[in-house]
């Protein structure tokens, strides 16, 4: 059964290449799973079908027969347990990858979401910049001693974790952690982030020529 993904249909252009179906889109081309793409009108997110599907009023969301998901996070931990690619079937790789999902959604993206907030004001000093460098800082001693994150290998965890660090303006805080950018630059360069980075930017193009018409 095909897997459908939810996102909206037009965004502006600032945060296109990083609205979060793209984890999705990411997780099926590494495995190979068929999906396409639903979309909600931009306008339209607050609409009782789409609180439905995203309490929130946000993207994604993932339909796959009669589960519906929301959250990236969910929706990727429900992907990898379809395949072992993303998800190591031994206990301790499963754990490891399970805590680094969960890490990476709850010690990093916690911090430099609104760290990055913040930063959009240009306040004269951040006050997240201590705690967001601790959490760094962290994150670089245990990925100077090893390419990946759980099981010696990539998994789900690296995919989300890079797609985290790889924020335009997280990115440029990276000059003091040469792990953090080698391995940014390593995972993002996999052939299934690449396809679903182009996918989306192409999504969002094809939405401004049918809105000029």
């Amino acid at each position: 059964m095909t897997l459908t993904i939810w996102t909206y249909d037009w965004v502006p252009p600032p945060p296109r290449g990083h609205v979060r179906d793209i984890r999705l889109r990411w997780a099926c081309e590494e495995v190979g799973l068929p999906y396409s793409i639903a979309t909600v009108r931009f306008e339209d997110r607050t609409s009782p079908d789409h609180l439905a599907r995203q309490p929130f009023a946000q993207v994604p969301a993932l339909q796959d027969g009669e589960v519906t998901l929301f959250e990236s996070g969910a929706c990727l931990l429900h992907l990898a347990d379809k395949s072992e690619t993303l998800m190591p079937r031994d206990p301790v790789g499963k754990a490891q990858t399970l805590e680094w999902v969960i890490s990476g959604l709850n010690s990093i993206e916690m911090v430099s979401v609104p760290w990055w907030v913040i930063g959009l004001s240009n306040p004269p000093e951040n006050p997240l910049e201590g705690w967001l460098a601790s959490r760094l800082s962290r994150l670089e001693t245990v990925l100077s001693q090893r390419d990946h994150l759980a099981a010696d290998r990539f998994t789900v965890a690296d995919l989300l974790m890079a797609d985290i660090l790889r924020v335009k303006k997280l990115r440029a805080a990276l000059d003091p952690y040469p792990a953090l950018q080698a391995y940014t630059d390593r995972i993002t360069a996999r052939p299934a982030f690449l396809k679903a980075h182009q996918d989306q930017m192409d999504h969002f193009a094809a939405a401004d020529a049918a809105r000029a018409k």
